[in-house]
């Protein structure tokens, strides 16, 4: 929402700086995005004469001009204009002036031996316009030295401010100036509207038909009316605020959408055939519209129409038939009230972004619906001339008050503020609200305007936003022994603890699209009917997303495309499996590409880079895991990961029956189909899946925990089916006695010559860490016993000779 200072001022009253407005904005909920001040851009340029004009003595296409800027004796400008001549009023830079349209501070130069100690400027040097061809020229009474920007009326600010969704109210300035005088800045001088008498009765007639989503249409004819440019004041309003001036009907109308937040639909009344009907599309119809596209409608579309067809999409924007130009006589001007779900639902389908639609989606005040018409009719005779009718209503005008019983009691209670309740009461007073009632508990009704209200709450949020945040107290927590709950769940903190994990790994965070393509869902075990979403925002967006991984593999090949090969990327998200909420769920995933090992990536001097593989996922994936407090010690990888995966590179977590998480390689056929180039691997991490951790005991451990005896370290190859993993044979290993070994690690696995076609050598380390005494060889030899019969019985391994 932009405004200008002076367009202000015609709404608020009072000694007040621009800064006094920007800062109670802020204060009051409206936060101010910029202000635009072309004023303080342009202060070097003045208007300035030139007393002659000659011929450059070494170039053809120059002038030596000799200009008085009244400040003196005239300075010598050297310029390359064509229409530079004597007597001419221009623009004139003196030397250490900001050019914004070339981006150079001016100094003093020579141009082809003849000094130049200023510039004569065109409009698209000073950011005014497009036109470079020749320096401004300036009427005859321009006065010489003053300056430019306060002549042509560039000394009013444009302020440009943030209205959040429920302040519909805030997109007027008539709005924003009742608001600012109720923080105590200024007073409202808003002038009311006055009704006017209409000469004869409206004979265009308006019909609702039934179930369209329109609750009131207003109506009127002026006739004999003369288009054309509006005056300067209007235009100038029009342009400060970034909005191209038309002709005299429109602009009035686009004024108003501005100044009272009214929009307004204006239809030449000689294109227009028979009477208007409200009513919603049939199948079949288009129309064309303002901005020059036909658009395509359907039943849940609501129109206005007349004999001949659709002349306007309803509150969204008007047709290009029934427009009006200089050659419109009569005209019929509209003031309607639409469903806002209508509105916002018929801007999105037709993607189609307009000045009205953003105002009547948000919701308008209904009680000025007349009004508006009223002060419309008003400007439009002021300018344009005519005769207007009679105001034709269709449907009527809701009734939107409602009464809010409000203990001025409760705004301390909820925000800490104190105020008396004389004070809160005159605060709602000046906001518009009418208050009834004494003794602590008062019956208030909010106006017309203020849709967002709805109960108590509401209003303390009002006082508290009038009378200033700076009011509440800062308040410590109460420091006593009774304990605080935990304000994250186990959910939150562990989508915080993966996060933190993966990018201490090197990974670098996404976030993706919550959609996939239908055929990416079906890939990913996704693809479901419940799971299509009934109004995409793309075609290519179409179901609710089962994995993260096509995301991610498709941002890593986008990175890819512009030449970052090696991605490392992670998400944690949602996921959907179902379209209840139990099979919704949060995941942590990631995905290497190309050679972004986590050690490091691309060719470096010391060796061949080498390509991301399942290990480097399988990494990523504890890491997770510990992070979340998972029992990484009782997972069992399985080889069953879902399709997506390589068969025979990938894995699967388990706690028994419970999947916690996949990683792997994904599949060759996965990544064509993807359309992606890899190699790539990932994993995915089901955080809701991992297992509360249990109870333990209220003793606390040491830190650091040493022995005080020396380890051992024992090695022993075992052949075994090639069937059998690895890790099946660490954990026969590891469970042979839990407090003396404390490591189990592969440090070798061979097949070939000495070892049978069916079988492999799978070398394990293990770690003795004696706790009470060095052990004896007699112990020692004990439990190497103990590990090899164990490890056979479980697995089938035999010793190694």
């Amino acid at each position: 929402m932009k405004f200008t200072l002076s367009w202000l001022r015609e709404h608020l009253a009072g000694d007040y700086t621009l800064d006094d407005v920007t800062g109670t904005l802020n204060r009051i909920g409206f936060e101010v995005e910029g202000v635009e001040d072309k004023a303080a851009k342009l202060k070097g340029f003045s208007i300035a004469h030139v007393v002659s004009a000659v011929q450059h003595p070494n170039a053809d296409k120059l002038r030596v001009c000799m200009v008085d800027t009244g400040a003196g004796e005239p300075v010598q400008v050297v310029c390359g204009a064509p229409n530079a001549r004597t007597g001419l009023k221009s623009v004139f830079s003196p030397p250490g002036t900001y050019i914004p349209g070339k981006d150079i501070t001016l100094g003093i130069g020579t141009i082809r031996g003849v000094e130049s100690r200023g510039m004569l400027c065109s409009a698209a040097e000073l950011e005014l316009s497009e036109e470079s061809d020749g320096i401004i020229e300036l009427p005859e009474d321009a006065p010489v030295g003053a300056a430019y920007a306060e002549w042509i009326g560039l000394g009013d600010p444009v302020v440009e401010i943030a209205v959040t969704p429920n302040r519909a109210d805030g997109l007027g300035i008539a709005g924003i100036a009742r608001d600012l005088a109720a923080a105590g800045l200024g007073t409202v001088a808003t002038p009311a509207v006055a009704p006017v008498a209409g000469a004869f009765p409206c004979p265009v007639g308006v019909t609702i038909e039934a179930g369209a989503p329109c609750p009131a249409f207003a109506l009127r004819l002026i006739r004999g009316v003369k288009n054309g440019p509006s005056p300067d004041w209007l235009q100038a309003k029009l342009r400060a605020i970034g909005l191209r001036p038309i002709n005299a009907l429109v602009d009035v109308t686009n004024f108003l959408t501005f100044d009272r937040n009214r929009p307004l639909h204006v239809f030449d009344a000689g294109k227009v055939h028979g009477d208007l009907v409200v009513r919603r599309a049939r199948e079949g119809e288009s129309l064309l519209a303002l901005d020059g596209r036909t658009y395509a409608l359907d039943a849940s579309i609501c129109v206005i129409a007349d004999d001949k067809g659709v002349e306007s999409l309803a509150g969204v924007m008007g047709g290009e038939e029934s427009g009006c130009d200089e050659a419109t006589t009569d005209v019929l001007v509209e003031s309607a009230l639409w469903d806002p779900i209508n509105i916002a639902q018929t801007g999105r389908k037709l993607g189609l972004n307009s000045d009205a639609r953003f105002r009547f989606e948000r919701g308008i005040d209904p009680a000025f619906t007349v009004p508006g018409l009223e002060l419309a009719t008003t400007l439009i005779l002021e300018l344009c001339g005519g005769e207007p009718s009679g105001i034709v209503l269709a449907g009527a005008i809701p009734d939107t008050r409602r009464v809010i019983d409000f203990p001025l009691s409760l705004t301390e209670k909820l925000t800490g503020l104190v105020a008396t309740d004389a004070e809160q009461v005159e605060t709602l007073g000046r906001l518009g609200f009418a208050v009834e009632g004494t003794a602590g508990a008062v019956r208030v009704t909010p106006p017309s305007w203020r849709g967002d209200i709805e109960g108590k709450a509401d209003l303390v949020e009002e006082v508290v936003r009038i009378l200033g945040l700076d009011r509440v107290p800062s308040l410590p927590f109460p420091r006593d022994e009774t304990a605080r709950k935990p304000v994250l769940t186990t959910l939150q903190l562990r989508t915080r603890k993966a996060r933190r994990a993966l990018a201490v790994r090197g990974l670098v965070e996404a976030v993706t699209w919550s959609f996939v393509p239908k055929a990416q869902a079906e890939l990913f075990g996704g693809g479901q009917p419940a799971l299509a979403l009934a109004n995409p925002i793309a075609a290519d967006l179409s179901d609710m997303r089962p994995s993260l991984l096509p995301g991610l593999a498709r941002a890593a090949q986008s990175n890819a495309d512009r030449g970052q090969d090696d991605t490392a990327l992670f998400e944690v998200g949602q996921i959907f499996k179902g379209d209840r909420p139990q099979d919704q769920f949060i995941v942590a995933t990631g995905l290497r590409r190309g050679t972004a090992k986590p050690g490091g990536s691309g060719r470096h001097w010391s060796g061949k880079a080498g390509a991301v593989d399942a290990f480097d996922a399988k990494a990523d994936a504890l890491a997770v895991l510990a992070a979340c407090n998972a029992p990484v010690a009782n997972l069992q990888i399985s080889a069953d990961a879902p399709g997506w995966f390589h068969p025979g590179r990938s894995g699967t977590f388990r706690l028994g029956a419970n999947a916690i998480g996949h990683f792997g390689e994904l599949h060759p056929a996965v990544i064509e189909a993807l359309k992606v180039e890899g190699p790539l691997v990932g994993f995915e991490i089901v955080l809701d899946r991992i297992p509360e951790p249990k109870a333990r005991a209220t003793r606390v451990k040491p830190l650091l925990d040493l022995a005080a005896f020396q380890p051992v370290e024992r090695d022993f190859a075992f052949v075994v089916p090639r069937a059998v993993a690895a890790g099946e044979l660490v954990k026969a290993a590891a469970g042979v006695d839990r407090k003396l070994i404390t490591a189990v690690n592969v440090f070798d696995l061979y097949e070939g010559p000495g070892v049978e076609a069916d079988k492999k050598s799978v070398a394990l380390s293990v770690t003795l860490q004696p706790r009470e005494k060095t052990l004896t060889d007699a112990e020692i030899e004990a439990v190497t016993s103990k590990i090899v019969a164990e490890v056979a019985r479980k697995t089938g391994a035999a010793l190694r000779g």
